[in-house]
C-alpha cells in the first residue's frame, strides 16, 4: 500500500532561453496553487494527497504537465481552473479529467 493514496509531480523545470519547457507556463505557480487547494481542503498528509514539484518530466511538447500516482495518469493544464478540476474529479471523486489527460 502506498503511503499517498495520490502522489502529484508537476513538472516546474526551468530550461535556458528559447527552450521549450513547463515553468515557462506557470508551473510553479499551477503547483502552488495546487499545494495550497490540497491544505484547505484538508486532504494533506498520510494516506491523502502529496503535491510536489519536480523536475524535468521529459514531456515538454506536452506542457505543462503534471503526473498522478499510483495511477500514472498525465495531464496537461492551462490555468488554475484545469488545476481545480482535477483536484476535484480525480483525487477527491476518483474520476480520471478525461478532457486533460495526455
Amino acid at each position: 500500500m502506498s503511503y499517498f493514496k495520490h502522489h502529484v509531480f508537476f513538472c516546474c523545470n526551468q530550461r535556458g532561453e528559447g527552450e521549450t519547457c513547463c515553468n515557462d507556463q506557470g508551473a510553479t505557480a499551477a503547483q502552488t496553487y495546487a499545494k495550497d487547494r490540497i491544505a484547505a481542503l484538508k486532504l494533506k498528509g498520510a494516506g491523502k494527497v502529496r503535491i510536489n514539484k519536480a523536475g524535468c518530466l521529459d514531456r515538454c511538447d506536452n506542457g505543462p504537465v503534471l503526473v498522478v500516482y499510483p495511477e500514472a495518469v498525465w495531464y496537461s493544464y492551462v490555468d488554475n481552473e484545469d488545476i481545480e478540476e482535477i483536484i476535484q474529479e480525480h483525487l477527491v471523486n476518483g474520476r480520471v479529467v478525461k478532457r486533460l489527460r495526455i
